[in-house]
């Protein structure tokens, strides 16, 4: 019988750079592609479109650096690193372990409440869609859809971890490109169909009902969007657990990920322009959404529904290192404590005799981090700037600083080299611009809760 663990006593991992780019597309294809369009809107032609080859290009080069750092010292045979912060405690250590837990998983917080504020708007516009592509003004809320999806994820979240996700994301990646397929295509008609282009400035908006401050604020939150669409260095090395140790795993992420980034990047350009073409200044924060296409409805539900669905799989991506890192830790403080430690398996009747493990804390964390999230999501139910936000936040630490300092203190690279200050140029440069863009999402932040109230939001 062959064997059934790796090298490190753990199940026998299975994944591939097949898996691997679709836990990639399934975490980067998300909720940020709907906001792209508006995003090339505030920063025109030129500025639109450099800036997302520009994050995609460094999105790739740090990718690599921290595919690199999953075994250490030696990146083919040397110890796993399980998490990311484990990644950290092995490279660097003392506070920058501190830094990157609270930097990684307030990211990964933010991103499945972010998934839910998403996932809801689009099941209530499939639920409302004769109100939302009709005449009538609408005035629903998505609090209902926050429930629906959150009763899912409690289900969902009882999967034990990432390695049994790999069915889930597949299908998650598939949607992804659907309803960025679908998005595209309805663009296109909008555009074939007699649509000008947009022919303001090349760098920003030249609407004359937006002031010269508000122009800046939403050319930072646009940045933070871009920066949001790019968020999977945050996941990576979870990511790259689950692939089997031959070919070496961080061969096999490296393919996975210039596969996902390419495939993204591609999708990203294409929706993002083609979108900005159809609508020009115009263009709405959620492609998808009802302030968007009116027509065919059945098509806008399919797309609706395939963006929930996704986002269903991808709320998993993201949350799954949470679950993982909390009861990893619990366990080691508290071993003796059956509540925590021990699984009790449960047959299902009427099912030849199914068996499944069940863990009690498992169950009540679990499903207490997805009702937290939930009522988060319901109370900041801020599309476009809460993806700004996040995806500015995370930006710095997460994918370039991390994975460059990572990188300089295994290859031993001297201070005050080319090198060096090569790195370090391009790690200060990605600090500015989170900074830029933290700025416009907190100011739009701001300017939504002047006009918020709670539990009555429109979808």
């Amino acid at each position: 019988m062959a064997n059934r663990v790796d090298d490190d006593g753990r199940p026998m991992r299975t994944g591939t750079w097949v898996t691997a780019s679709a836990h990639i597309i399934t975490a980067v294809i998300g909720s940020g592609v709907l906001s792209l369009a508006w995003a090339i809107a505030q920063l025109g032609w030129v500025a639109g479109p450099a800036t997302l080859i520009i994050f995609s290009l460094i999105t790739l080069f740090t990718s690599t650096l921290l595919a690199d750092a999953y075994r250490h010292p030696d990146p083919v045979t040397g110890q796993r690193n399980y998490t990311y912060m484990d990644a950290v405690r092995a490279h660097l250590g003392g506070l920058k372990v501190r830094f990157c837990g609270v930097a990684q998983y307030s990211n990964l917080v933010g991103v499945t409440v972010g998934y839910t504020i998403t996932a809801s708007i689009s099941m209530e516009m499939v639920r409302g869609s004769k109100c939302f592509h009709g005449k009538d003004k609408c005035h629903a809320s998505t609090t209902l859809d926050m429930v629906v999806f959150g009763c899912i994820q409690l289900i969902l979240c009882q999967v034990p971890n990432f390695h049994n996700l790999s069915r889930l994301s597949i299908l998650a990646a598939v949607m992804s490109l659907t309803y960025s397929l679908i998005g595209l295509g309805l663009s296109i008609v909008k555009v074939a169909s007699g649509t000008k282009l947009n022919e303001g400035g090349e760098t920003r908006t030249t609407s004359a009902t937006v002031s010269e401050a508000q122009r800046l604020w939403r050319i930072f939150q646009a940045i933070g969007d871009i920066a949001f669409a790019y968020a999977y260095s945050t996941v990576l090395i979870e990511i790259q657990d689950t692939l089997k140790s031959s070919p070496a795993e961080n061969k096999t992420m490296k393919r996975a990920s210039l596969v996902g980034i390419s495939t993204t990047t591609i999708f990203y350009l294409l929706c993002g322009c083609v979108g900005y073409a159809a609508f020009g200044e115009d263009a709405p924060g959620d492609l998808l959404s009802g302030t968007g296409f009116n027509h065919p409805v059945w098509l806008l539900n399919v797309a609706n529904v395939c963006v929930a669905i996704h986002l269903i799989g991808a709320y998993q991506v993201f949350a799954q290192p949470i679950f993982s890192f909390v009861e990893t830790s619990c366990r080691q403080r508290w071993p003796e404590v059956k509540f925590v430690s021990t699984d009790h398996q449960i047959t299902i009747p009427f099912l030849g005799g199914m068996s499944f493990h069940v863990n009690w804390f498992r169950v009540v964390w679990r499903s207490a981090y997805v009702a937290v999230t939930t009522v988060l999501a319901m109370v900041l139910p801020f599309f476009n700037v809460f993806l700004g936000l996040i995806g500015a936040v995370s930006f710095w630490p997460l994918t370039v600083y991390f994975p460059i300092e990572m990188y300089i203190a295994r290859a031993k690279i001297p201070k005050f080299s080319v090198s060096w200050m090569c790195l370090q140029a391009l790690s200060f440069v990605c600090l500015l611009i989170s900074l830029i863009a933290a700025a416009g999402s907190v100011e739009g932040l701001v300017q939504s809760l002047k006009t918020y109230h709670p539990f009555k939001n429109e979808a």
